[in-house]
């Protein structure tokens, strides 16, 4: 991580809601919660892991961040300039700062169009190079993530699942963004694939100084590839530390049972596994006080009824439970 502190992206009280519409008059009678107050600065330079469970908004909140889902409520500074609730024609000037590399990168490509052509497509409408310097520009992308430059004449199923995925990552780094939302962006493939891509993104993190938005289910890459990470349950923030102090003492009881499950590599060691108990509360119904109360082992009759504050317990340790 840069040793420079000064965040790139700055997210205050960030909320998404979807809206659920009577079948009748259209109306909208309750909303789903995706993302509930979420507050938290990514510092330039730095890999910020997003973990929870599915369904717990993460991934919702980095495309929320990206402005692929409009903004509810809240704010969103890029470099302190305010984009949460620009519309899509204000955010195009911000689209080259900001990219995203997804789970599945075959889904956004055309199967009838050549990846040269679909990477040349960012040049041809944000630069005003001509077509022999894109033709350059996309060879040279291809060769960077690990491919070769006669690849840039095949098709999309032409492609393992791990090709694609440097595909994916050529697209997102190809306008020189600072900001990268990987959501997910190894999860779908083979362990030894996974950490192929992993240290990719880790060269063009240094080469091309990213930061980047990390968003898994796999706590064990999180760990791997994170300066700090951020626990989400139900939409909103649980805990916030730096991934070797996180993993070491998480003090959130959430966190504790996340990092339970992780298997351990040295056999015949025994570990205690947390079982939360109860289901997880509808997105549509949101709870009232600690939205984890209903799992908790240790709530209490306040926590069912008010919002555990997001605090500081230690320096650049932040965690939403009374608790601790």
């Amino acid at each position: 991580m840069s040793t420079n502190t000064k965040p790139i992206l700055e997210v205050d009280q960030v909320k998404k809601y979807f809206p659920i519409k009577s079948s009748f008059l259209k109306r909208t009678i309750s909303n789903v919660q995706a993302v509930e107050n979420v507050s938290v600065d990514v510092l330039e330079g730095e890999t910020l892991g997003i973990v929870g469970e599915s369904g717990c908004g993460k991934s919702t909140f980095g495309r929320t961040i990206l402005g692929l889902e409009s903004l509810t409520d809240g704010s969103i500074k890029f470099r302190g300039e305010e984009i949460g609730g620009l519309s899509e024609n204000q955010l195009k000037t911000y689209k080259k700062e900001m990219q995203m590399i997804f789970q599945d990168p075959y889904a956004s490509l055309n199967p009838r169009q050549r990846i040269g052509d679909a990477l040349e497509e960012a040049f041809i409408i944000h630069t005003k190079l001509n077509k022999k310097d894109r033709k350059e520009r996309v060879k040279n992308l291809l060769v960077e993530v690990g491919l070769k430059e006669e690849h840039a004449e095949r098709y999309p199923h032409e492609f393992s699942g791990g090709q694609r995925q440097r595909i994916g990552i050529a697209r997102a780094i190809s306008l020189n963004p600072s900001l990268i939302v990987c959501d997910e962006a190894v999860s779908a493939l083979d362990v030894s694939v996974q950490a192929q891509i992993i240290q990719l993104l880790k060269q063009l993190q240094k080469s091309h100084q990213l930061t980047y938005l990390f968003i898994s289910h796999d706590l064990g890459v999180v760990k791997h590839i994170s300066d700090r990470v951020l626990v989400m349950y139900l939409g909103a923030t649980a805990e916030l530390a730096p991934s070797d102090r996180l993993f070491s003492n998480p003090l959130h009881p959430y966190t504790r049972a996340l990092l339970s499950a992780i298997p351990r590599p040295v056999v015949g060691r025994k570990k205690d596994r947390i079982r939360l108990k109860g289901e997880l509360p509808n997105a549509a119904n949101y709870p009232s006080g600690c939205p984890f109360h209903t799992r908790c082992p240790l709530a209490h009759e306040q926590c069912r009824q008010e919002r555990p504050e997001w605090r500081e317990v230690k320096e650049g340790h932040y965690v939403a439970c009374r608790e601790v």
